[in-house]
């Protein structure tokens, strides 16, 4: 597949140092061949400074019996034995500073346990997730008596966990030494079982190849090196060498540890940096694809244009209101609402502006369905006197008669003759039910306002789907207990659009197929997604947030509050 061949940042290259890593070391070998006596003689080293103990379960519990071993020196790091304060004491041994200027070493007793701990773990799990789902489904749960099948995916978890331990030792500045169990088993071929026996270390099948040595310990005082990283010491690759007089002293200098550099040189494969890729693609596409939305067209459709279109169908002069109907199937409503105009009626969208002239189009075909008499009487705007009353006399009117026809006059002002427009008045739109005037197309395009209805759709964060709907919705009130009640099953939502890794409008979307959803169709949706974010949380090794979130009513209007502390710690982890 072509690429780019051009080097997107500059680089450097450098020359190797020769100098060799702070060496991780498996010390392995049945039960009661001496792995915890050499490592902790091994403590009493003058090449290291301190060293911190790491005792995992086991029914040996020998950290504190060893440490009367002579020249013994050592410190036991407490935990809980679980598999986050195991992993955090870890961390704190790393975290150490060197001891008179000599890096410390960390002993690691045992790693069988602690891969055994993460097996049960997802086994553990395994069932709790079978039994959950035949309550889900109601029927009958597991056999307790038959052990449920662990999935791959629980699996992968059980490594995610094993691989963050030794992250962590890689990150350590001196010498790893890792204790584990070997078991003498039957020794396969072609899937076959053979009379042969071999030695199996009990631990993940990928520990040898993250440690730089392996010693195997056969019996008391019989050490073999079955595997070794090093340029110090003459062995052939791939050969088991007897190893007379070992110790962890011995070991440390024939893999040259004096020459050690001071961290290990090395660079981590980061697969996360995938999803940060994915991300920062999409954070750059999407304002380019809001610039290209925004970038004026030919065909765009502006204030001055939408006026003329408006005065051209209302001059048309067969069907003006199937005209101006066009001009709204053309363009669409919701893009007409966003059209600001200006005309004599004032400042409103040229949606709006349609409205407008479309009643003005109904009026003024009523006028023309009116007889004459009835137009003329309209315009008169007088009542003709009864047959009962006299006409008032010629007389001219006193003083005080003048005064009160004046008033009279003032009340009932003539509608024969149209009083002059003024500026004030043609600003001022028609009063409700008269026709208003036609828009003025002439007029200036008002300046761009600081008001949402001059952003456009694709510059507006789009989190939820469009409504189909025409009509404006009405303006709800904020203490509405509908309205209410929306807002929290639309903030549970975005709590599970952000669990899921994905947007509020995709995972809102399958409900907006035909419009906007209805509170009970919202809250039936939401409720049911919960099965499902509560199992990302157990995932996630939240069993207490996904509890709370199992108990949280529905719906639930602090539910944001609840899961803040969850996804400010998820931030401050990346």
């Amino acid at each position: 597949m072509p690429g780019i061949t051009t080097p997107q940042r500059e680089r450097r290259s450098r020359r190797p140092t020769g100098r060799p890593n702070p060496p991780m070391m498996l010390l392995v070998g049945p039960e009661k061949s001496g792995k915890s006596y050499e490592a902790a003689a091994g403590s009493g080293s003058d090449l290291i400074g301190m060293t911190y103990w790491i005792e995992i379960g086991g029914s040996e519990g020998t950290a504190d019996y060893y440490g009367r071993v002579p020249g013994a020196r050592y410190e036991i790091v407490e935990h809980d034995g679980t598999y986050q304060d195991i992993l955090d004491a870890v961390r704190w041994a790393v975290a150490q500073p060197p001891v008179d200027g000599k890096p410390n070493m960390i002993v690691l007793d045992n790693v069988t346990v602690l891969w055994d701990m993460l097996s049960d773990e997802q086994a553990l799990y395994a069932r709790w997730r079978a039994e959950r789902k035949a309550q889900e489904q109601r029927r009958r749960g597991p056999n307790p008596d038959l052990p449920v099948t662990v999935d791959p995916d629980l699996w992968n978890r059980a490594k995610d966990r094993w691989g963050e331990i030794l992250w962590l030792l890689r990150r350590h500045s001196g010498p790893t030494l890792l204790l584990a169990r070997q078991e003498i088993v039957t020794a396969f071929e072609n899937d076959k079982p053979t009379r042969d026996k071999t030695r199996k270390i009990k631990a993940e099948k990928n520990l040898p190849a993250a440690v730089d040595a392996i010693v195997e310990l056969h019996a008391l005082g019989e050490a073999y090196l079955t595997g070794v990283r090093t340029l110090h010491w003459d062995v052939k690759p791939g050969e088991t060498t007897s190893f007379p007089d070992f110790s962890i002293d011995a070991l440390l200098r024939r893999l040259g540890f004096e020459e050690a550099a001071a961290a290990r040189q090395v660079t981590e494969a980061r697969p996360e940096a995938y999803l940060q890729e994915q991300e920062q693609q999409r954070a750059q596409q999407q304002p380019q694809r809001g610039q290209q939305q925004r970038r004026p067209q030919e065909h765009e459709l502006t204030g001055p244009k939408a006026a003329a279109l408006i005065k051209k169908a209302l001059e048309d002069p067969t069907n003006p209101e199937a005209a101006l109907q066009g001009i709204r199937e053309e363009w669409g409503i919701r893009t007409l609402k966003q059209i600001p105009t200006e005309s004599r009626l004032g400042k409103m969208s040229a949606d709006d502006l349609i409205t407008r002239s479309l009643a003005y189009v109904k009026t003024q075909a009523e006028k023309r369905q009116q007889t004459p008499g009835e137009q003329q009487g309209q315009q008169e705007g007088t009542e003709t006197p009864s047959q009962g009353e006299e006409p008032s006399a010629s007389a001219p009117p006193t003083g005080g008669e003048q005064d009160q026809a004046r008033e009279h006059r003032e009340e009932q002002p003539q509608q024969t003759e149209p009083a002059p427009s003024t500026p004030e008045a043609e600003e001022e739109p028609p009063a409700e039910g008269t026709a208003p005037p036609p828009p003025d197309p002439q007029a200036e395009e008002p300046p761009p306002a600081e008001s949402p209805e001059d952003t456009s759709a694709a510059e507006e964060p789009q989190d939820l789907p469009p409504s189909p709907t025409a009509k404006r919705a009405p303006r709800k009130k904020p203490n509405d207990p509908t309205e209410i009640a929306r807002r929290g099953l639309f903030d549970e939502a975005e709590v599970q659009a952000r669990l899921k890794f994905t947007t509020v409008r995709d995972h809102l979307q399958p409900i907006y197929a035909d419009g906007e959803p209805g509170l009970g169709k919202l809250r039936d949706f939401v409720q049911a997604q919960r099965a499902e974010v509560i199992a990302l949380l157990e995932e996630a090794d939240q069993p207490v947030l996904a509890d709370v979130y199992r108990r949280a009513p529905m719906p639930d209007l602090g539910i944001k509050q609840k899961f803040a502390p969850y996804f400010d710690g998820a931030a401050a982890g990346q």
